[in-house]
């Protein structure tokens, strides 16, 4: 399984680490050792909300070939929401038989046309922009699934996202091994 954490300027980083911590256990508590991940970003460099830097392994080069992309939110997404660079870019996910977005990076795998007519959730603060911009059908959960999208609420839903992923590829015991790991008090 291969997946691709994109990364970009003003995110929030528990919204990415957040969806990285528990998928990435997989391999490191080796309970399925065949995940790899890139992070991947449009630029060379990345800052989140706050400067801390981020390195992308990967820049600008397709996320075609990813059996699941995560893209974060955070208030980078205002300005990435009408770069058509960017979402050309991230268009390159369509392929990929799972697009997940944490927070407010639901707008963008709206604005690259992933949402229209599919159920997701995003920030509350968010759930304005992302009827009328996206097309998605909003609603007030922790995560929704619909198809190949999944979404999540705000920034600390990044871990439920997380923990209700590794559920979904490899089943509810190894989910609650890395939960019971991570010292998270609930369940996905």
């Amino acid at each position: 399984m291969r997946i691709a954490f994109v990364i970009y300027d003003r995110m929030t980083a528990l919204d990415f680490i957040g969806v990285y911590d528990p998928l990435t256990r997989l391999r490191t508590m080796d309970l399925l050792p065949d995940v790899t991940w890139e992070i991947c970003a449009y630029t060379p460099e990345v800052r989140d909300i706050a400067g801390l830097r981020f390195v992308p392994t990967r820049v600008g080069e397709s996320l075609g070939d990813y059996d699941l992309v995560v893209v974060p939110g955070g208030f980078g997404t205002r300005e990435l929401a009408e770069d058509a660079g960017f979402l050309a870019w991230l268009r390159t996910a369509a392929p990929c038989p799972r697009k997940v977005s944490v927070c407010s990076g639901a707008r963008l795998l709206g604005r690259a046309g992933f949402l229209a007519g599919k159920r997701a959730t995003t920030h509350p603060d968010a759930f304005e922009e992302l009827r009328p911009d996206c097309g998605a059908l909003v609603e007030d959960q922790r995560v929704v699934e619909d198809g190949d999208i999944v979404t999540a609420r705000g920034v600390t839903a990044a871990i439920d996202l997380g923990l209700y992923l590794v559920e979904r590829i490899v089943g509810h015991a190894i989910q609650e091994r890395i939960r019971r790991q991570m010292d998270y008090p609930y369940g996905a």
